[in-house]
Parts: C-alpha cells; structure tokens; sequence
C-alpha cells in the first residue's frame, strides 16, 4: 500500500526532526539506535499518566513509525493495514515465508508495562525470524 509507506516514511522523518534535539546520538535509522528510544520510552512511561489520550496515541503512533523504518531499512518487510485494530503492521517474506510486527502496540506496552517490552530486543526478534524464515518454506509467525 504506497499511501501508508509514505505515511509511516514521512511520520518517522517528522519524529527525527522534531525530537534529534533531544538525543545524544543520530536517529539515523540504525538498529544502534533504538537502544536510545528505549530509553526515552522508558523516561517518558513513568509519566505517562500527565499525557492526555491524544497526546499519547500520538507519543507511541509517531516513536513507532520511527522504529518500523528502522525495521524495515534494515531488514526489509511492506507495510499494510489492520483495520480491527487500527494500526499498521509489517510483513516481511511474502510469499515464500511470513514475519509480521505490530510496532505501535509495541511501543505502547514500552509505555505503559516498562522494559518487558523492550524495543531493541524486539526488533532483533524480527531480524531472527526472518532468517528463520529464509530456510524455512512456509514459516510464519506474528511477532507480539
């Protein structure tokens, strides 16, 4: 779906722009890179609670853009839509095996359960399974 790839592209560029001040290091698309989101995810969790709904949807839909052009830049994957759950989603392998992420609900649980929902660690998931994937016909699996 080209509109949703140059929406989740032009919300990630947004994010760097607006928010590179605010980091010691690049947010350059690297897989490095995350470690320092993470670490934001988790100083902003802890004051969840003074963000309003909109202010937070916007929080983790925006950070997880980012980190879905992360994902994708570095190993691949299209992005498509789910509609009951009104978010993005993105699949790498087709057709020959299945990887699929759901970064923004990701994001979220950074916010609001804490490290359990570690980003860097999640997207090396990604990474493993789609090499899983190479050698495996058919594999598939929704990474939560």
């Amino acid at each position: 779906m080209r509109d949703l790839t140059e929406d989740v592209v032009n919300t990630a560029n947004n994010f760097v722009q607006n928010m590179q001040q605010y980091f010691d290091t690049p947010l350059d698309y690297s897989v490095e890179s995350l470690a320092e989101i993470d670490e934001m995810l988790d100083g902003l969790g802890k004051r969840r609670e003074e963000l309003k709904k909109e202010a937070f949807f916007d929080l983790y839909s925006m950070t997880g853009c980012y980190v879905f052009e992360v994902a994708r830049r570095n190993y691949g994957g299209e992005y498509f839509w789910i509609e009951e759950e009104q978010q993005p989603g993105l699949a790498a392998g087709h057709p020959d095996f299945l990887v699929v992420i759901k970064v923004w609900e990701k994001v979220k649980g950074r916010l609001t359960k804490g490290e359990e929902d570690n980003i860097p660690f999640y997207i090396a998931g990604y990474q493993e399974h789609i090499e899983i994937g190479k050698t495996k016909p058919g594999y598939h699996v929704i990474i939560a």
